[in-house]
């Protein structure tokens, strides 16, 4: 059955207590879209006070196939799977609106996460919407054992115990192996006497400089520790397909590649890039210098351009960039405070102190910088970074940052690091705690993401 991978939504409680849940959900739903008030909607459901969720299952299963879609089509992920696993009529619907490509609905980021108690191949989503988790399995290699370097899209980008990408959806648990980690310029394979891959030789060298050290050899499961820092996913117009980008060392230089495609594209000559965004088929990414590069992957030769130079304001923190809603860009600089001594774990701990942001003008080559977010909320992490209007999204709280851990430091060794994760008020600059109903590991790092329902076929995109 096509819902089995998520048969956990239906998990929260007895079949009854769903359907009843459900059906008010529908309710509030269906007037609005049938133009009925709710006395005519009450004679059109017949006798339904007080309400039995058998007769209410019963009546709106008999609504029209296309009703049914047009109110499925409003719901979150959540509420849309638990929808679809609850007749066959509701189930006929739900895949209609998926198979057509009609469910476009904009979803609110959730959490993912592992905790040890879960096992290996699980991991939880928690939903700032209803502040309650859901329990994931993924495909192999167990999720536990990956490095999560990105999300976009509703894809995670990890990093295998071989150093090899690949993209997961924990929604459908479709899984896409990237390119082999040897087709990037700094990789080099290294076989044993018997031919089989044994280990990895990672090149010094930048765009704009000579090697700073000579080549160093890596284990196959050691590589991810210093060369993967952060992956995007963005969707390629040109074929319906995606590109991601990988921000890798050394010194975090700029590669891309098409999924289906056998390999990577460097981009140098220029290094110390902290973020990207995609718009329009052209590539921006922010420097911890301050610089702004534009990049149109669109035709056979890549082409770049400078947005912003070098900037002072941009000189501490990390930097990332960011759509706005209103059709600019943004560059949030993201302070830490000295780290902290913390008993009984790993001795340091980088905390996000303050706030920066930025404006990009465009016409100016500069970037200015203003001190509220127009009721906005920010998402910043290993995610694609995010600018939301709580208008649209409602759980989620004006002028706050919702962040989590991305600090390079991790993928070198201090995987067990507590996290620096939260939610930061623009306001008055307090922090709070995200409270999570399981005890989360620290490695892989939580990380933020926007569930989508969407499937690649690769075999149809090739064809």
């Amino acid at each position: 059955m096509e819902l089995s991978s998520v048969a956990w939504m239906m998990s929260l409680g007895s079949l009854a207590i769903q359907r009843t849940y459900l059906c008010s959900l529908v309710f509030r739903v269906l007037p609005k879209l049938l133009g009925y008030t709710p006395s005519s909607l009450k004679k059109l459901c017949k006798d339904v006070d007080p309400p039995q969720s058998d007769t209410i299952v019963g009546t709106l299963r008999e609504l029209p196939q296309d009703v049914l879609m047009d109110i499925f089509a409003t719901l979150e992920i959540p509420d849309l799977i638990r929808a679809g696993a609850v007749c066959p009529s509701w189930h006929s619907a739900y895949t209609s609106l998926k198979s057509l490509g009609l469910y476009n609905l904009s979803q609110t980021p959730c959490l993912l996460y592992t905790s040890q108690s879960a096992g290996d191949s699980s991991a939880y989503l928690y939903s700032l919407r209803e502040k309650r988790s859901y329990k994931l399995t993924l495909p192999d290699p167990p999720i536990r054992t990956r490095c999560l370097i990105g999300s976009s899209h509703g894809w995670l980008v990890t990093v295998d115990e071989r150093s090899e990408m690949h993209l997961v959806n924990p929604i459908t648990c479709e899984q896409i192996s990237l390119p082999s980690v040897i087709t990037i310029e700094h990789v080099t394979p290294i076989f044993d006497e018997c031919g089989l891959l044994h280990k990895y030789e990672l090149s010094w060298h930048a765009g704009i400089y000579d090697a700073f050290d000579p080549p160093s050899i890596y284990d196959l499961d050691k590589l991810r520790d210093v060369f993967q820092l952060k992956a995007f996913v963005f969707d390629d117009t040109s074929t319906g397909s995606y590109i991601v980008v990988l921000i890798h060392n050394p010194l975090r230089q700029l590669s891309f590649a098409k999924v289906g495609a056998d390999k990577w594209t460097w981009l140098p000559p220029y290094d110390v890039y902290d973020d990207c965004t995609y718009k329009n088929d052209i590539l921006y990414a922010v420097r911890t210098t301050g610089d702004i590069h534009a990049f149109d992957l669109s035709g056979p030769v890549v082409t770049m351009k400078m947005i912003t130079g070098t900037s002072d304001c941009l000189s501490t923190g990390s930097s990332y960039i960011v759509q706005d809603p209103w059709g600019g860009l943004l560059v949030i600089c993201r302070i830490f405070e000295d780290y902290e001594l913390l008993p009984d774990r790993a001795p340091v701990f980088w905390k996000t102190g303050e706030i920066n942001m930025y404006e990009v003008d465009v016409v100016a080559s500069e970037l200015k910088e203003i001190i509220c977010l127009n009721a906005h909320a920010l998402f910043l992490g290993h995610n694609q970074s995010l600018c939301l209007s709580p208008k649209e999204y409602p759980s989620l709280k004006a002028n706050h940052v919702y962040f989590t851990d991305d600090s390079f430091f991790w993928t070198i060794g201090l995987k067990n690091n507590h996290r620096d994760m939260g939610i930061l008020n623009l306001d008055n600059n307090r922090r709070e705690h995200l409270i999570l109903p399981q005890l989360f590991s620290n490695f892989p790092a939580p990380i933020w993401i926007t569930p989508d329902l969407r499937r690649l076929n690769l075999a149809s995109e090739a064809a």
